[in-house]
Order: C-alpha cells, then sequence, then structure tokens
C-alpha cells in the first residue's frame, strides 16, 4: 500500500503550552483512519498541522514522502482537503458559489467546469435541492453536507475531518455521517477525528488513540474495541464498551 501521508516525531507548542510531543503515523491510499481521544489529547492539532493551519514546531509530516513545508501551500492543499466543526462557509455566498469559488481562485478551473463538479458533488451528499441556499438558511447538518461537498470539489486525494458532528444537533449527526460512510466506500483517503465511537468501530480501516500529545495506541477497529492494550484506553472506551 502507498503511503500517502506519514508523521514522524511531531511536536507542536503554543508558547509553553506541549500540546503534540512526539506523534508518529502512516497513513495510506484510500485507508479511513479514525482519530479517538478526550478534549486536549492533541488530536485537533494534529490534524491542523497536517493541513499547515498550524506549522508544525519538531518532526516532519510528508505527503507521498516530501516534507509538506517544502511544497507550494495552496496547491498541497487542494490534495489535502479539510472539513471542520464549524463548516467555515462563506455567509455571502450560495451553496453552489460556496464550491465554485474555490475551484476558480486555487484551481484555476473554468466557471462551467467549475460549475459542473459542483453540482456533482452537491448532487452527491445530497444537497441538490439547496444549491441556491446561503447559509444562514440552512441546517447544520446542511451546512455540513455543503461543506463537504467543497472540499470533494477540489478532487483531493485526502480529506482530514476534524470532529465534523460535534456541532451539530443529534438528530443531525445521522445524515452527515450517512455521508462519510458512503465516502469511506470510494477509495477516498481520509483521517477522521471523532467522538462518534460507533462510527469509528463501523467505518475504519484502522483507529488511533490519542493520549497526552502521543499516539498511544492503534490497531483495526476490532483489536482495539475489542481488546485494548493500555490500561488508558480500556479507561477511556470503557463508557462505550460497556453501554
Amino acid at each position: 500500500m502507498e503511503t500517502v501521508i506519514s508523521i514522524e516525531h511531531l511536536e507542536k507548542s503554543f508558547g509553553d503550552h506541549k500540546v503534540l510531543l512526539d506523534v508518529n503515523l502512516s497513513v495510506g491510499k484510500g485507508e479511513v483512519i479514525s482519530v479517538i481521544g478526550s478534549s486536549g489529547s492533541g488530536k485537533s492539532t494534529m490534524l491542523r498541522c497536517i493541513n499547515l493551519l498550524e506549522e508544525p514546531t519538531g518532526g516532519v509530516i510528508r505527503y507521498k514522502g516530501e516534507d509538506i513545508l517544502s511544497l507550494n501551500t495552496s496547491k498541497y492543499r487542494t490534495h489535502v482537503g479539510m472539513v471542520f466543526q464549524q463548516f467555515n462557509l462563506f455567509e455571502n455566498m450560495s451553496a453552489l458559489e460556496n464550491c465554485v469559488r474555490p475551484q476558480i481562485k486555487v484551481l484555476k478551473r473554468k466557471r462551467a467546469e467549475a460549475e459542473v463538479v459542483a453540482r456533482e458533488y452537491i448532487d452527491k451528499v445530497g444537497m441538490s435541492a439547496f444549491i441556491n441556499a446561503r447559509p444562514s438558511q440552512l441546517s447544520g447538518g446542511q451546512k455540513q453536507r455543503i461543506a463537504i461537498a467543497r472540499a470533494l470539489s477540489m478532487n483531493p486525494e485526502v480529506i482530514l475531518f476534524d470532529e465534523p458532528t460535534s456541532a451539530l444537533d443529534p438528530e443531525m449527526v445521522g445524515e452527515v455521517l450517512d455521508v462519510i460512510k458512503s465516502l469511506a466506500k470510494t477509495g477516498l483517503t481520509m483521517i477522521v477525528v471523532t467522538h462518534e465511537m460507533a462510527f469509528a468501530r463501523e467505518v475504519s480501516d484502522r483507529v488511533i488513540f490519542m493520549d497526552g500529545g502521543i499516539v498511544l495506541e492503534e490497531g483495526t477497529p476490532t483489536e482495539l474495541f475489542g481488546n485494548p492494550k493500555k490500561p488508558r484506553t480500556r479507561e477511556f472506551l470503557s463508557r462505550f464498551l460497556n453501554g
């Protein structure tokens, strides 16, 4: 399996506060990896470093063997897209325009081509009926599905999901997870930071448990949920496993 992203001894500090101590992880082409752990364990910071929203303090992240700090950031982000907790849609643009504008600006696509691509992915996430709606007219779940369509419109090889359901009302979580589940079957490489344990168990090729700024344990869903090796992993999962 081709390694798409490799992380070696990643560190990240904010002033004197060390968030990532020594993160090591490799991600193969087509893998779906769920990252779980308590708040403050470094999950989102790791994703933000992968997408260069934060610059690592130490260590190296490679995309297809190249140090990401040596790459053109805008071009790199077309290969490694990101879906955020808070959607980050442009409020003054329609759903369609939110998916068209980045293609024109970053990929230099002609508008006609960009619209075809955007409509395809808006349809894929089940939002064709809302193509002309502004974000203020959409529910949280609908906004997140448009945000996913926007990321897909850039034709990335990898998508990073940073707790994509954490800002949603409980009844909207399912609709977004269903979209992500369907993407997982397409061969897209995905890293999903999530608190949804049933989702992580169902869709992941591997589950990563982060604690205290390191990857404490990793394995298949069967291994990690069925027979966690580390006491801290068992403690974290106990509520879910005993539920």
